[in-house]
């Protein structure tokens, strides 16, 4: 049932992200995000300096002067949000949770892709697959995909990155654009994401917390596992005590950006409290370059 409250929130984030699309990551977009091919458009007379492995034999000898096909990009792409809404989604030490955080970037990939006429798809997860919404067009569509991301209340609770990304490669046949939208606390999910990887464009986008990786000194606190539930009791007074868990986070930072690296992927990190318009034009420019 839709409260008051969050159709507001929704038409927010659309007002908010549409104006971001329209203005900077509709082309970027269009750019990076190509189509399957190229498929036969018409013909016209051939011109000076047209490439003459175009000509269309059978049409020129019918009218006795050359003509030449013309081509177009075959545009419509599918998009695959993937999105994790595990317990630890749930954190933020700012203004927002990385769950908000998640729709917002949902909204702006989806609407850039309905822009450019293209599909879209989410797929919810915990430790279970939650929520499947299967491709679709339509701005209806897209912001029932935002209200699922920022509402959706789940099963689970601990995150299985390699259960999600077994269920998008049986569920989706055809090659697609993967966003896999977590902060990536699991692990055993290195296979699984070299093979849908290659089997479509995959793209990671860890969502992170600076107070996750910089506890303060505030003395002694009490900590709750969100994805387990599990308490105890830290003095953050202690330099060794802020100094272990500061190298508990940074280790897993180094073997996630080791997976990445591994499986030849792009990820884009976005931090809560932070602008994610910057990591998300970096992205694009960097695949810009490549093509």
């Amino acid at each position: 049932m839709l409260t008051k409250d969050l159709v507001k929130q929704v038409r927010q984030i659309e007002i908010r992200t549409k104006g971001l699309v329209n203005q900077v990551f509709s082309g970027e977009y269009h750019s990076v995000f190509k189509g399957r091919g190229m498929e036969f458009s018409e013909v016209r007379e051939y011109q000076f300096g047209d490439d003459i492995r175009n000509i269309d034999w059978n049409v020129t000898a019918r009218f006795g002067h050359p003509y030449i096909k013309i081509f177009e990009e075959e545009r419509e792409l599918t998009v695959i949000l993937m999105v994790d809404l595990s317990g630890s989604l749930m954190f933020g030490s700012v203004s927002k949770t990385k769950q908000q955080i998640a729709a917002e970037l949902s909204a702006i990939l989806a609407f850039s892709a309905l822009k450019n006429n293209d599909k879209v798809g989410l797929i919810l997860f915990t430790d279970k697959i939650e929520k499947f919404v299967p491709p679709r067009k339509g701005r209806i569509h897209v912001l029932r995909i935002i209200r699922e991301v920022l509402s959706f209340e789940p099963e689970g609770k601990s995150t299985n990155l390699r259960g999600a990304l077994e269920f998008m490669h049986n569920a989706i046949k055809k090659k697609s654009i993967a966003f896999l939208i977590s902060d990536f606390i699991d692990e055993g999910y290195e296979k699984i994401l070299r093979i849908v990887g290659r089997k479509h464009d995959l793209i990671g986008v860890v969502l992170d917390d600076k107070r996750e990786k910089e506890i303060p000194n505030i003395g002694m606190i009490k900590l709750t596992d969100s994805e387990t539930g599990a308490e105890r009791w830290i003095d953050t007074s202690s330099g060794k005590v802020r100094e272990k868990i500061s190298g508990v986070r940074k280790e897993n930072e180094r073997i996630r950006n080791s997976v990445f690296v591994k499986s030849g992927l792009d990820k884009i990190e976005v931090t809560a409290g932070s602008n994610y318009i910057q990591p998300l034009v970096q992205f694009f420019r960097r695949r810009a370059r490549k093509w």
